[in-house]
């Protein structure tokens, strides 16, 4: 009988979606052992050790909330415990817009400041913002996914500190693991991240840091329902537990990708995916020059995403029609998203892949473009 495309295991390295990311074989197979109750010594061991793995991916101090949930359920959270009554949301793309649509869905009023797509939003456009007064909670993309853009988060989060009663909100879904971030020292409120991005796990489980801001705020919040209770996450892993059933398995597969992060040493991580964003420009950079093919990277120099990036179509060709010749050769890239489906194509450099694969990638790029 002929196996479905479901069951099939094509080798690793050929898999470059931003999302979900391709998951290294030691991490899948680090799933298959015993459960064990999610009340005993043994769950507060394993949490005890993931604790120590994300402290450090996350750069923080504070404990690491652990949800089994996508990343959109922290989005929730976010709101739910941070936001008061007027939440300004920073869009410059797709997953941007819909952390302010998450926060109007959970009955808050939210102003959008708005720039074009695959641009950055700048410090200083925050803080003319911020001036009007009335806010008291900004969301922001870190990496958005859907163009490429890589927004100034540190900054960002000094022109929202200058306000006293408002607290940032960050989506770092495609950042955390694969580009820099400093949650202590950027003083960010509560920044997230989902686990089958930059962290290569399987999807299942999101991450999070509230700051003492936030939790004091999470204390009375009357909208944050139960499920997304931050102060229950907090006195629950103070004890080393989770407040809900947590996916025993996937936290096993969190413990090795923690092991192995910290083996390559997360620095060395963030320059790797620099350097494969690097590559995707100078690739661009040959196909304009040496093969007369006008593609353009969308985020501009100095704002780009360590681990994907969005690359305009020429006229005539279609990112659908490029994914579709790419997954002929054996090779899954992502299409351009929303706005952008017909227009661009993206390649999710991020987890555990290396230049060398991604050359693989660009090599075929150049055939299909060509």
């Amino acid at each position: 009988m002929e196996s479905s495309s479901i069951d099939s295991t094509p080798s690793f390295g050929r898999f470059f979606l931003p999302g979900p990311t391709e998951v290294h074989p030691e991490v899948l197979s680090a799933q298959n052992r015993a459960l064990i109750g999610h009340r005993g010594p043994a769950i507060k061991e394993l949490i005890g050790d993931l604790q120590t793995g994300l402290k450090e991916l996350f750069r923080t101090e504070s404990p690491v909330l652990i949800s089994t949930s996508s990343a959109t359920g922290l989005m929730e959270a976010a709101v739910r415990n941070g936001a008061r009554s007027r939440v300004l949301s920073l869009v410059n793309g797709a997953f941007s817009k819909r952390f302010g649509e998450i926060a109007e869905a959970c009955g808050f009023e939210v102003e959008t400041l708005e720039v074009e797509w695959g641009q950055a939003i700048t410090a200083d456009r925050v803080r003319d913002k911020l001036a009007s007064g009335g806010f008291d909670a900004v969301t922001v993309v870190h990496s958005e996914t859907s163009t490429g853009a890589l927004n100034p988060i540190k900054e960002i989060s000094e022109a929202v500190r200058e306000h006293d009663d408002v607290v940032l909100l960050v989506d770092s879904v495609t950042g955390v693991g694969g580009a820099e971030v400093r949650t202590d020292e950027w003083a960010l409120d509560f920044v997230l991240t989902g686990s089958q991005k930059a962290l290569a796990l399987p999807p299942g489980l999101s991450f999070g840091v509230a700051s003492e801001r936030l939790m004091a705020r999470s204390t009375d919040a009357p909208r944050k329902g139960v499920y997304f209770d931050l102060v229950s996450f907090r006195k629950q892993l103070d004890l080393l537990q989770t407040p809900n059933t947590p996916a025993v398995t996937l936290f096993y597969a969190a413990a090795k990708q923690l092991d192995r992060i910290r083996l390559e040493g997360l620095e060395a991580r963030w320059d790797r995916h620099q350097a494969m964003s690097d590559r995707c420009v100078r690739w661009v950079d040959m196909m304009c020059e040496q093969r007369g093919v006008a593609l353009s990277v969308l985020a501009p120099e100095g704002f780009r995403s360590p681990t994907v990036t969005c690359v305009g179509l020429p006229e005539g060709t279609t990112g659908p029609s490029v994914v579709s010749a790419m997954k002929e050769r054996g090779l899954t890239i992502g299409g351009g998203y929303g706005k952008l489906k017909e227009t661009a194509f993206r390649v999710g450099h991020m987890g555990d892949h290396t230049v060398a694969e991604l050359d693989a990638v660009l090599d075929a790029l150049g055939e299909v473009l060509s």
